[in-house]
């Protein structure tokens, strides 16, 4: 039984010529190369052989471990089936009527039991008692017929919770000590509920020896022991180690686990491994094996597989130093010509007995006879680089010259604006006055120098950026991109293939189509660029999901995606963070502006969207435009007002909203000269607080430019979602559709008293017809 524990390469640089080969960190010789090489090749095979090493020792330490696993499993059940033969008698015994009635037992009673009994026993080696309360009524190991009343520690097996099968004891009064242990079966004799007897069928530990010795493998270790950790039977060993109990940390182990597999020392000081089962009766089965058996030894034919792949290293070893040494003097021939050449002098050529050593000892020598006149090209080449940039550093300062006037002459294009209006509306004033036939032809004049200032202005926001001229349609993409591919093809040649790609479900766009159209070109001509071996460009469109939005601050509402792509050369996550920028261009000196990227951005954010870039080097460009859905019924064409009439505003109260305070003061005049009631609010805070304050406006005229976190739109739609009743009339001198797309009335500035008027009497007009006549308060 068992009792102990358990379980760089080479550098080379030629700083005058401009030359170089390699440069790594540290400098790593041929030699070295070739080992590396060899070693490469030939440690993935030792690796295998030591994979398929491990992977015997593996399978054979599993084939152990099943092997282990199914013997004392099959002890068990050899045991169990010597037990059960106990049991099935002890069971037949429990029911002889013979047994039936009192307890004392008669004598023929008596003698009939006991001749049962042994006929039962016969072929058994062991024998049957009869156990009463206090002593042994009668037991089949004393001859026949003798006295079996004798008083001794026999006890009733009462509780059903003790096993039926008892561990080992010894039998009292026998002088033999090779059978003065046994195990026994014990069944209780019940009568009418009550508990009469006990039937004891023993089993000689000499009977499980037998079964053991003929199940034990050679050179294993086969155990049966009793539920109190004592060894009934053991092969080898025998008789001499019946009784004797395991280590405590067996015991332990097997009070955790019904089976399983341990390492221990056996009980002749034997390193073991082994495997036991303990059966629902109590007792264990364990079949076990010397440890070093258990590990296993490597079979002959992998010992020869790895003799082998040594043998191969080594000769693999010394076969690349051969090389080497035979590779290390051309190499250094190429290092004499490259000292020659970076020296200036003319480079001799030997053969070396490698062709790849002599073709670049003759490209060094080819070299060097060019290098003098690439230095006198050199020195034009940056003469004439020296003067390119010179000449961009120029154009760069007029563009941001143009830029900073532009951004000044939309200032004074819109205050320029405000003062038209102040005269605009002090003419139609000065016309109402009883004298004003006397100043027809002054106040025409006048006109004539508004209308031509009107024009001024817009050029000069034209020029600015702001572009009040912008000719705003509905665009349906699904036929505008594939008829704009042939304008694209034009741009881009044969050479590039063009695919265009649009969801048939696609929105309508409105925007500027001749800007649109100038975009595309834009983003065709840098494709053409990235793709100097041509390639193919990919025009794509759909309706932008909430993953194409993401991360943009875009005002809320629908748009539809269009993108650019192309398979060129690309450029890094740096150079396209600036693409936008103006002049920023990746073309050398001279070729590109830095403007077409720049015109595409501001294209899609003029028309309330945004433009993004993203580029792979060596893979290609994508850039996408996302733009505004049209909204529906969507006009291109500016709204008409029919002409005042000449009390149209009279009893009606305007909350006018304008900071210019003398172009207010000219407007307010203006109404109140046409019967109407004027408040005035310098901005759009101030106007809310009025309209909070329960003002009673009939309509309100805004300026959409004015000072403070909310422009005159922001306050049209504060309006409409507060009193959806309030008509809101707005006026600018920027662009009415980019600005407020259609939603409510827009006036350009300057605007013409009459169409103000006509405006606001036909606001009135249409709030009055939609619900009943009511003020806002």
């Amino acid at each position: 039984m068992l009792l102990g524990d358990t379980l760089a390469p080479l550098s080379l640089r030629l700083p005058d010529a401009g030359v170089h080969l390699t440069h790594l960190s540290m400098p790593v010789t041929i030699r070295s190369r070739l080992l590396l090489l060899v070693l490469s090749v030939v440690l993935p095979g030792m690796l295998g052989v030591a994979w398929l090493i491990g992977s015997t020792y593996e399978a054979e330490r599993d084939a152990h471990n099943r092997t282990l696993r199914d013997t004392a499993r099959a002890l068990s059940m050899l045991v169990d089936s010597e037990l059960a033969r106990r049991a099935t008698i002890a069971h037949v015994l429990s029911q002889s009527p013979e047994l039936d009635g009192a307890i004392a037992l008669e004598p023929e009673r008596r003698q009939a039991f006991e001749q049962q009994a042994r006929r039962t026993m016969q072929g058994l080696d062991g024998w049957v008692e009869l156990h009463a309360p206090g002593r042994v009524l009668l037991s089949t190991r004393l001859p026949q017929g003798s006295r079996g009343d004798t008083s001794g520690p026999a006890t009733l097996r009462a509780s059903a919770l003790m096993l039926p099968l008892q561990p080992l004891a010894r039998a009292a009064g026998d002088p033999s000590p090779s059978d003065e242990l046994y195990a026994a079966w014990v069944e209780p004799v019940r009568r009418n509920g009550e508990l009469l007897y006990n039937i004891v069928v023993t089993v000689r530990p000499s009977e499980l020896q037998r079964i053991v010795q003929a199940q034990a493998n050679p050179g294993w270790i086969g155990t049966v022991m009793d539920s109190a950790g004592r060894v009934v039977a053991r092969q080898p060993g025998g008789a001499a180690f019946t009784g004797r109990a395991v280590g405590p940390q067996l015991r332990e182990r097997m009070a955790n686990a019904r089976e399983g597999l341990f390492q221990l020392t056996s009980l002749d000081g034997s390193p073991t491994v082994g495997y036991f089962s303990t059966s629902p009766l109590g007792w264990s089965y364990v079949s076990a094996m010397p440890r070093e058996a258990f590990a296993g030894r490597m079979p002959a034919e992998v010992l020869r597989v790895v003799v082998g792949a040594l043998t191969l290293t080594a000769l693999a070893v010394a076969g690349a130093m051969w090389v080497a040494r035979r590779i290390e003097q051309p190499i250094r021939a190429l290092k004499t010509a490259a000292q020659d050449l970076q020296a200036g002098r003319q480079v001799q050529t030997r053969p070396t007995g490698i062709a790849e050593c002599d073709e670049v000892a003759e490209a060094l020598a080819s070299a060097g006879r060019t290098m003098a006149g690439a230095r006198s090209e050199l020195e034009r080449s940056v003469a004439q680089a020296v003067d390119r940039t010179r000449l961009v550093e120029q154009r760069g300062a007029q563009s941001q010259r143009v830029e900073a006037l532009g951004r000044l002459t939309g200032g004074v294009a819109h205050e320029f604006n405000n003062l038209l209006g102040i005269i605009s509306n002090s003419m139609h004033l000065m016309r109402r006055h009883a004298a004003a036939d006397e100043l027809q032809a002054p106040l025409a004049a006048t006109q004539r120098a508004v209308d031509k200032g009107s024009q001024l202005t817009q050029h000069l926001l034209r020029f600015s950026g702001r572009r009040p001229g912008m000719r705003m349609q509905t665009v349906l993409l699904g036929r505008y991109l594939p008829e704009v591919q042939e304008l694209l093809r034009s741009v881009l040649g044969r050479r590039i293939d063009i695919r265009v790609q649009v969801a048939p479900s696609i929105h309508a766009v409105r925007v500027d189509a001749s800007e649109l159209d100038l975009a595309l070109v834009n983003l065709a001509l840098n494709a053409h660029d990235a793709m100097p071996n041509g390639g193919e460009l990919c025009l794509r469109a759909g309706n932008a999901t909430a993953d194409d939005l993401e991360g943009l601050a875009l005002p809320p509402g629908d748009y539809v995606v269009v993108t650019v792509s192309d398979d060129g050369i690309g450029m890094d996550e740096e150079l396209a963070g600036h693409a936008f920028e103006p002049f920023f261009t990746t073309k050398p000196v001279g070729q590109g502006s830095g403007l077409g990227l720049c015109q595409v951005y501001g294209f899609a954010t003029q028309a309330g969207g945004t433009a993004r870039l993203s580029s792979t080097p060596s893979i290609g460009t994508t850039v996408s435009l996302l733009l505004p859905v049209a909204g529906a019924g969507g006009d291109d064409r500016p709204e008409a007002f029919a002409p005042p009439s000449p009390q149209g505003l009279a009893g009606a109260t305007v909350l006018l909203v304008e900071d210019d305070e003398s172009l207010g003061d000219v407007t307010a005049a203006l109404l109140m000269a046409h019967g109407a009631r004027v408040i005035r609010a310098a901005h759009a805070e101030a106007a809310l607080r009025l309209l909070d304050a329960g003002a009673a406006i009939d309509i309100v005229l805004s300026d959409i430019v004015m000072p403070g976190s909310m422009d005159g739109v922001a306050l049209a739609r504060r309006l409409r979602e507060q009193r959806q009743g309030l008509p809101v009339v707005l006026i600018t001198g920027f662009s009415n559709t980019a600005m407020s797309d259609g939603e409510f009335p827009v006036l350009r500035k300057p605007c013409p008293p009459d169409e103000l008027l006509a405006a606001l009497q036909a606001s009135i007009a249409i709030a009055r017809s939609a619900s009943p006549p009511q003020r806002a308060r």
